[in-house]
């Protein structure tokens, strides 16, 4: 970066004294004085960023040969007669101007609306700068943007990974699994709307595809306190304790899977569970969560349909400012009721899940962001006839590709990205 910076600033400043045409005679409002070809200022290491919140005025200089067009960016200081310039096009690596205009940048002023006129701000003190960028993106010294925060809860993705397999004493090596979802969120006021369409796991070695159509929750942080609390050691203070409750649902879950020459299917019509949220970020992104409910849930191997209640304490956190590290983990228990008996399983089966994962950021392709995905789980169950009451444990590693992954709701500008 330091030398890149310094690269484009020598090269801007000898365009400007060697590329420039002779020195003009330009008028001043209300003045007569001569204004020469103006000359940029020694670049500062690292370039300062143009202020995003501030407009920027297009500004027309004599043309150089690092940047023949003549069009640049200005933000000013019209008290101190400064104005921090960038050029309106992308530089190649020689410091170049390219055919490339300068991408996710306001549109700036033009010269006729401007404050004083060009002429004018000729004479003011021109540093070279590097050009604005949208919250969650940062721009290069060559005027390139990229994308440098992204929000995992809210994308397209797809991916893959090495995923064995180990029921009982035996281990299945050969074992993958593909993965694809839909992930949304919806901010309020005091409320975060989560969605979650056509999320799908498919295990290929030891088959089996687990499918949900669509999830909805949501978090909520009260105004009013529940319960306040006022303890009496030395000075009076109060504690304020919130229930949030939500709700979470989910249409459509498909669970369909092969062990050996036993195999079970379940169909999932309809899950409604209260939610408790033991505790979450002030953005409310990440939780820790209690939930319980009901289930409708079709035993299609069997021809029943059967009442399943459940309970889960789940986590969901996002562990930096950028959105590279997030860590899940959950415990989810549940119980088949108003079953018929079936040979080869109890009347009132259960299940118990467990599971944890991480993933990382590695890259973004087009400011796509590919990650490395890897995770634990085990499961207990005997709600299949005929399979051994025994824990399964399973782990994966590989990567997944979110098609798209906009930066998050809280992303700083582009000057945190040094940070």
């Amino acid at each position: 970066m330091l030398v890149s910076a310094v690269t484009l600033g020598c090269a801007l400043l000898l365009g400007q004294v060697e590329g420039g045409p002779p020195a003009e005679v330009a008028p001043v409002e209300d003045a007569r004085v001569e204004v020469a070809a103006p000359l940029l200022q020694p670049p500062a290491v690292p370039l300062p960023f143009q202020d995003a919140e501030r407009p920027v005025l297009c500004l027309t200089l004599p043309p150089t040969q690092a940047v023949p067009s003549g069009l640049w960016r200005a933000q000013c200081d019209f008290e101190q007669r400064r104005c921090l310039v960038t050029p309106g096009y992308e530089l190649d690596a020689d410091g170049q101007e390219t055919e490339r205009f300068l991408e996710r940048v306001r549109a700036c002023v033009p010269e006729e609306s401007a404050p004083v006129p060009n002429a004018e701000l000729l004479t003011y003190r021109l540093e070279p700068s590097i050009a604005d960028a949208p919250p969650g993106w940062y721009r290069d010294e060559r005027g390139r943007v990229m994308q440098f925060n992204f929000d995992l809860h809210r994308r397209v993705w797809l991916g893959g990974a090495w995923s064995p397999l180990w029921p009982g004493d035996e281990a299945r090596e050969d074992r993958v699994r593909l993965d694809f979802g839909i992930a949304l969120e919806v901010a309020e006021r005091k409320r975060l709307h989560r969605l979650h369409f056509l999320e799908t796991e498919l295990s290929l070695g030891e088959p089996s595809i687990d499918f949900t159509m669509m999830r909805y929750d949501f978090s909520v942080e009260r105004d009013e306190p529940l319960f306040r609390v006022t303890t009496f050691f030395g000075e009076p203070r109060r504690h304020d304790i919130s229930i949030n409750l939500g709700v979470w649902l989910e249409a459509l879950h498909v669970e369909d899977l092969e062990r050996g020459e036993v195999r079970g299917g379940f169909l999932t019509w309809g899950t409604l569970h209260a939610t408790l949220d033991l505790w979450h970020s002030r953005d409310m992104v990440s939780y820790v969560r209690v939930r319980a409910g009901p289930s409708a849930e079709r035993d299609y191997e069997n021809d029943i349909t059967t009442l399943v209640p459940g309970a889960a304490l789940e986590g969901n956190l996002t562990l930096d400012r950028d959105g590279f590290h997030h860590l899940r983990f959950g415990v989810e228990a549940e119980k088949v009721l108003l079953s018929r008996a079936v040979e080869g399983r109890p009347l009132r089966p259960e299940r118990l899940r467990l599971s944890a994962g991480y993933e990382l950021i590695l890259l973004a392709i087009n400011d796509q962001p590919l990650s490395l995905v890897a995770d634990a789980r085990g499961t207990w169950r005997n709600d299949i006839a005929f399979l051994p009451e025994r824990w399964e444990w399973s782990a994966s590693a590989g990567l997944r590709f979110s098609l798209w992954a906009p930066a998050r709701r809280s992303a700083p500008m582009a000057e945190k990205a040094r940070d």
